[in-house]
């Protein structure tokens, strides 16, 4: 979700404890028989926030175009925007903003919404392996929800490499897109695929994942595979960027370039509820 305008090409190029502040706990992974090395299941009180053991709040709307994409929403860290519900679940909630609140926005004086922008930057990582993320995703005119990963390799984006896990624009409340940048495929050039629900995002849990292997990334949703990016698939094979650390994201953005602005039918508070996040394989938590 970096500097990117997203068009309809992307259908061409291939179709905790955390809330608690204790250790990571080993479960059962049912699609995969191993067992997570770290997992956030988001148990505690209602209104508590993530803890900062393991995830980090973003802050503001970018100077540069708006956090990249010419977004309308100021991220905080008000458990309004970012906090568990009591019932095991993280709730990220993009809303209007308060009224006289006067954020700073790059696109406009004032940003009109407010949202959450969490990330494990720092903390927790998936060298390889596989991420699951259960979640329900808000659906609506001008929203773009995402969980995503961003590379740890300290290089400035898009050689950092982005793998978009699940992303749910605007009026498409059925289309999930699945999306890797690189050093020369990203904005319209990412390389990715979609694949269909059966009802609208917001209607139902679904578990978003993506198998990262050496050479081989596979995106699926509710275990059924959808896209397969290898290094064959790339402009040139070595701009493949995916063999290292890579964090996890979590925001709802509203506007934009590629879900366009709000309107009246648009949510508000638009909310994507986290039931967990497990990641398999090898890492750092």
């Amino acid at each position: 979700m970096n500097r990117r305008t997203r068009v309809a090409l992307l259908l061409a190029l291939g179709g905790l404890l955390s809330g608690c502040g204790s250790a990571p706990v080993e479960g059962d992974a049912p699609s995969t028989g191993n067992k997570p090395f770290w997992r956030a299941e988001f148990d505690g009180a209602a209104a508590v926030r993530p803890s900062e053991k393991f995830w980090n709040t973003e802050i503001g709307n970018r100077d540069a175009e708006g956090w990249g994409n010419n977004e309308l929403q100021y991220y905080t860290d008000d458990a309004a925007n970012s906090a568990l519900d009591g019932s095991g679940h993280l709730v990220i909630s993009a809303r209007p903003s308060p009224a006289g609140s006067k954020l700073p926005c790059h696109t406009r004086k004032h940003c009109p919404w407010t949202s959450a922008r969490l990330t494990t930057e720092g903390k927790v990582a998936l060298t390889r392996g596989r991420v699951e993320v259960r979640a329900k995703i808000p659906t609506g005119t001008g929203l773009l929800p995402a969980i995503w990963m961003l590379g740890d390799n300290g290089v400035e984006w898009p050689g950092q490499g982005e793998i978009d896990i699940c992303e749910v624009v605007g009026g498409e409340p059925r289309t999930v897109y699945g999306t890797a940048h690189g050093p020369t495929y990203y904005n319209e050039k990412g390389m990715g695929g979609s694949t269909t629900l059966p009802a609208d995002a917001s209607r139902a849990f679904h578990t978003y994942a993506v198998d990262k292997r050496p050479h081989r990334i596979t995106w699926s949703v509710d275990g059924e595979p959808y896209f397969t990016l290898t290094p064959s698939k790339l402009p040139a094979k070595r701009d493949w960027v995916f063999e290292q650390d890579m964090h996890l994201l979590l925001n709802v953005a509203v506007g934009g370039d590629w879900p366009g602005p709000p309107d009246a039918s648009t949510p508000a508070p638009a909310r994507m509820t986290v039931d967990y996040v497990r990641f398999y394989g090898e890492g750092k938590a």
